[in-house]
């Protein structure tokens, strides 16, 4: 094989080609991508590019989350490896939440969707109020 070919080839996922394809009902990476595109998840990573955020800042910032639901967030997005939790040995207690290498990719991937949604809420509101309208 010539070395040009062989640098074209995408490398193959260390458990086989079919092991990371989103088409497959049973892919792991559905339920990863499930977890950085849900609200909160978007929103947390979102949040979480500024830098360092104790958990009452990111609910804070991110309106509307329960402290259950960021709490349950931010441990499947650690759990994933897109989120470091720092726990501090201090009096009284201070945890702080940062991306990872990998969660930063993430974050700024799922933000420019969601700047992308922000600018074209008229469109997509107009669209439902039409096809609403067609229905009625």
């Amino acid at each position: 094989m010539d070395v040009r070919e062989e640098a074209a080839t995408p490398p193959l996922h260390p458990l086989g080609p079919e092991f990371a394809d989103v088409n497959i009902a049973d892919c792991p990476s559905r339920l990863i991508l499930e977890h950085i595109t849900s609200r909160w998840g978007t929103l947390a990573l979102a949040a979480l590019l500024d830098g360092s955020h104790r958990f009452g800042e990111l609910r804070r910032r991110i309106g509307g989350v329960s402290e259950k639901m960021l709490a349950q967030t931010l441990q499947t997005l650690e759990r994933d490896g897109f989120v470091h939790r720092h726990a501090h040995a201090l009096i009284p207690p201070r945890v702080d939440y940062t991306l990872t290498a990998l969660g930063e990719q993430a974050a700024r991937q799922v933000w420019t969707l969601a700047r992308w949604v922000e600018g074209h809420v008229p469109e997509v509101v107009a669209a439902q109020e039409g096809y609403d309208a067609r229905r009625e």
